[in-house]
């Protein structure tokens, strides 16, 4: 395992996260994944620390809010969040992470536009 850690564009929100280099990513097509170009690191809560930023996050919800959507009030990045999927877990964007920690990444892809005859194809969270 290696700590990652990453953050927001001004930042201000900061946070590590306990994964290994080699990264096992995951891209959606769902609305807001597409629309933001999020691309997807599961881990369990207890992987992820909170650094810094707390008071600038705001959080977005919709459809079921299971979701929560968090993201920097300041530059509009959202940089992890709880997802609908896996709601025990945090999915981080990889994207926010620190570049010099990551041996490699691995994209698979999910069909999340089809979210509900899909679901059953995403691997469980691993505590």
């Amino acid at each position: 395992m290696t700590t990652h850690e990453g953050g927001c564009h001004c930042g201000r929100v900061r946070f590590e996260v306990d994964a290994p280099a080699a990264i096992e990513g995951t891209r959606c097509n769902c609305s807001i994944c597409r629309m933001t170009g999020y691309l997807h690191l599961l881990v369990p809560k207890n992987a992820f620390r909170l650094l810094s930023g707390q008071d600038d996050i705001e959080t977005y919800t919709f459809n079921t809010g299971i979701a929560k959507h968090y993201f920097c009030r300041h530059c509009g990045v959202k940089s992890f969040y709880v997802p609908r999927s896996h709601p025990s877990g945090i999915s981080v964007n990889i994207h926010c992470l620190n570049p010099e920690s990551i041996g490699s990444i691995e994209v698979s892809l999910f069909d999340g536009a089809n979210w509900e005859q899909n679901i059953g194809k995403l691997s469980p969270l691993n505590d």
